[in-house]
């Protein structure tokens, strides 16, 4: 059985990056979709949409991060 420890630091480093990316490409997406809405009103549903979609993968972060939790009991 490995170290409790080391289990809990491999999930938050799998959710931790994971939310850092999602971050730093929301922060593109967003000031692209800023600039587009500035210019044509009528993008801000496809801005809209385009910024939340990097939200999957603080999803798939906390899918991994809840799998290896889960594989310590194991």
């Amino acid at each position: 059985m490995a170290d409790a420890g080391l289990i809990a630091i491999g999930a938050s480093i799998a959710f931790g990056v994971s939310a850092i990316a999602t971050a730093i490409a929301e922060k593109q997406i967003g000031a692209a979709a800023v600039g587009a809405m500035a210019e044509k009103e009528e993008l801000f549903g496809k801005g809209l949409i385009l910024t939340v979609i990097p939200e999957t993968i603080v999803i798939f972060g906390l899918v991994v991060a809840i799998l290896i939790i889960g594989m310590a009991g194991h």
